[in-house]
């Protein structure tokens, strides 16, 4: 059994995140799901973005980092998106991680953007699609290949097609055939952390 840290993406804790978690759940693992919006959600990724660019990038991804502190040190850091911010913040940083959960973004591990490497025995998977506009044309598929590259046990997992949060059942953007490959990729990877 794992203990999941699971952070959701800039269009709030939806239902689709929240199914997600509980299928995690429903497996055995633990998982906690901080709301970072305190309650928001947003109709589009922009909106979500807007919202998070008034409250500050960083302000934001700080909050989940201050989540982590009342948790266990021996967590699994999984974020949608956005949420991977502070979730490969924390696996990174953060003292006893079990592994990390990449869904849709990634951040490279050298350069202005990073927290620095990967650190050593920290399993991590990546999931995206191989057209995404963004996971593919912001530079995020570079970041994991950098990290599949350098890190020992890493997997970069790309799935057909160029929906962004296509792992969220409650959005229009909801790819199911790829959602249930990554779901059971998943559960293989907390299977064995």
């Amino acid at each position: 059994m794992a203990e999941v840290l699971l952070f959701h993406h800039a269009q709030g804790l939806t239902p689709g995140v929240r199914a997600f978690a509980d299928e995690i759940s429903a497996a055995g693992h633990i998982v906690h799901t901080p709301d970072l919006f305190g309650g928001r959600t947003f109709p589009s990724i922009d909106e979500g973005l807007a919202y998070i660019g008034e409250i500050g990038f960083e302000e934001m991804r700080e909050r989940g980092v201050r989540l982590a502190g009342d948790l266990p040190p021996g967590l699994v850091y999984a974020g949608f998106s956005f949420g991977v911010l502070p979730a490969q913040k924390l696996a990174q940083t953060r003292p006893g991680a079990r592994g990390a959960l990449l869904f849709h973004s990634c951040l490279p591990i050298s350069g202005e953007w990073a927290f620095g490497p990967w650190p050593e025995g920290v399993p991590v998977q990546i999931h995206g699609m191989d057209n995404d506009p963004i996971f593919v044309g912001e530079g995020d598929i570079e970041a994991a290949r950098e990290i599949v590259g350098k890190v020992r046990d890493a997997e970069l997992f790309l799935y057909p097609g160029d929906r962004h949060y296509f792992a969220d059942s409650s959005l229009p953007s909801y790819d199911a055939d790829a959602a249930a490959r990554l779901t059971s990729r998943v559960l293989d990877f907390l299977a064995r952390v």
